[in-house]
């Protein structure tokens, strides 16, 4: 098999750390690449008033696969107030480099497994008559990662043009005596063709991978015309998935079960932002952050990340005491994605045996609060738990 080159993007704080030991450990399970280190976050936002260079954009371009670290994000007055002093004012917007890459490529599958492994101390647990118990939770959420509040439609000071526009709804009433510097507006967008197609791809690895049920988790009660349009679709196309049940659930209602029975979910599929907090919800039921894995794939391009943000107040902590681990599995779903699904089972089942035996843990799943002491109070640092995990494989 030719050697494939992968474009890893670090990016910011822990996304340094953690892409470092990823590779480490892609070298130990035997998979052979090439890798190209690409610029992308805050530091080339603030030297060149661009987070994604178009040199890591034509990085991509030509080797269509990437891993990627984490990245810091601001809000818009913080980030405009770093930028180099011969940079203000010369127009330049922040704007993530991560959804900028989902939007160029059309990375508009965002897969999310959110999965227990046995023995791990932050697994989900409830009360019952006789005590406790841990149910399995296997669920992967599916998250339409180019439209809805994410495309980025949106403004201050809504433009003359834009504001008519908008006052021919009725509903625009209320806000037709507001000034233009006081308003805000943020469109949801959704077209038939993605919806379609984000649900169709729940359904295909629902029925690969055994799953009994895909769940459509929107708002169509409220949000009627976009939420709508997706739970139209998922009917049209659950018919060509007899075996496989279709069920519907309100976003804010879905966040109250899956603390009561979390069991019951397979794949979940959901727009950009209610897919982002449903997502993160069933990753504090496995673990956190600290394992939630990513990928965000398009039809010729894919992208793998852990859903973490960069820590930053963690980066320069020496030796590192951060989890690797949702890179590590981050790396795996890229393995499958290439066709070395033999190479992703090894990783997973190495993170599983480090789990379950319990010597090797990182501050998160010991509970501890994040600070250099917790290396002398029996967490494992960074590179332990990598090597920990390539003495699994």
């Amino acid at each position: 098999m030719p050697k494939r080159t992968v474009v890893t993007m670090p990016g910011d704080g822990i996304g340094k750390n953690v892409l470092q030991e990823d590779l480490k450990l892609l070298d130990a399970v035997g998979f052979e690449a090439e890798y190209v280190f690409a610029d992308v976050g805050w530091e080339f936002w603030v030297t060149e008033g661009n987070p994604l260079p178009k040199r890591t954009i034509d990085l991509l371009e030509k080797h269509r696969l990437g891993l990627f670290g984490a990245i810091t994000s601001k809000p818009k007055d913080q980030a405009a107030n770093e930028l180099a002093p011969e940079l203000q004012g010369k127009g330049h917007v922040y704007y993530s480099p991560i959804v900028g890459m989902r939007q160029y490529f059309n990375l508009d599958l965002c897969i999310r497994p959110c999965r227990t492994f046995k023995g791990n101390p932050l697994n989900f647990a409830r009360k019952t008559r006789d005590g406790y118990e841990e149910p399995a939770v296997d669920v992967v959420v599916f998250r339409q990662n180019t439209q809805g509040l994410y495309a980025g439609v949106e403004w201050t000071n809504p433009p003359p043009e834009v504001r008519q526009a908008l006052e021919t709804h009725p509903k625009m009433a209320a806000f037709k005596d507001v000034p233009g510097e006081d308003l805000a507006v943020s469109t949801r967008i959704y077209t038939r063709e993605a919806c379609h197609r984000i649900i169709e791809e729940g359904f295909k690895y629902a029925k690969k991978f055994g799953y009994k049920s895909v769940t459509i988790c929107e708002k169509p009660n409220v949000i009627r015309e976009t939420s709508g349009m997706m739970r139209e679709e998922a009917r049209k196309i659950q018919k060509d998935y007899p075996g496989i049940a279709l069920w519907e659930t309100n976003i804010d209602a879905q966040m109250m079960w899956l603390n009561k029975n979390p069991e019951d979910y397979g794949v979940i599929v959901s727009g950009n932002m209610f897919g982002d907090i449903v997502s993160d919800a069933f990753a504090g039921l496995v673990g956190g952050l600290g394992f939630a894995c990513s990928a965000n794939v398009g039809k010729d391009c894919a992208v793998f990340e852990p859903t973490h943000g960069s820590a930053p107040k963690y980066a320069d902590l020496d030796p590192s005491i951060v989890n690797p681990m949702a890179m590590f599995l981050s790396s795996a779903m890229m393995l499958d994605y290439v066709g070395e699904e033999d190479k992703a089972r090894r990783i997973r089942d190495a993170i599983a045996g480090v789990v379950e035996e319990g010597k090797v843990r990182a501050y998160d799943m010991m509970k501890l609060k994040g600070a250099p002491e917790v290396l002398d109070q029996g967490a494992a640092s960074t590179s332990q738990i990598t090597d920990a995990v390539i003495a699994k494989l």
